[in-house]
């Protein structure tokens, strides 16, 4: 919850590739004051059953710049290998760069933020992309 002093963030991800909630995504706080300070690990947490983070640590005072790491590479892998996600999406499973069924292991969103505000941050995502904005 954000305070007069501190922002908060919430997020959730959708799995486009099949229309549900991508479960057990691993999610890691980072926030820094400052464009020019170290990044500081604040924890984090798992997608829920509705694709949410619940738990995310609270930000300190003086963040000015917020980063959501997301370990998709993960969660993909065990898709494919439950055949769940390639038999409902229109891309081929393996592409010319290799046979990894994904793309992107990984999903880093920086991003700005001002104390007392609320940052909601959907992750929209399959195997070969993925789109976020400031959700409400």
């Amino acid at each position: 919850m954000s305070t007069s002093t501190t922002a908060s963030v919430s997020t959730h991800i959708l799995d486009t590739s099949i229309g549900r909630p991508a479960e057990g995504v691993a999610v890691h706080l980072s926030a820094r004051g400052g464009a020019e300070a170290d990044w500081q690990a604040l924890g984090g947490s798992a997608t829920d059953a509705d694709g949410r983070c619940k738990d995310l640590p609270a930000l300190p005072e003086g963040t000015t710049h917020v980063r959501l790491d997301f370990a998709v590479e993960a969660y993909f892998e065990e898709k494919t290998a439950n055949k769940q996600a390639d038999a409902q999406q229109d891309a081929p499973a393996t592409r010319d760069s290799g046979a990894s069924s994904v793309f992107f292991p990984e999903v880093a969103i920086t991003f700005a933020v001002v104390p007392g505000e609320h940052y909601h941050v959907p992750l929209l995502l399959n195997p070969f992309g993925y789109s976020v904005y400031r959700g409400s």
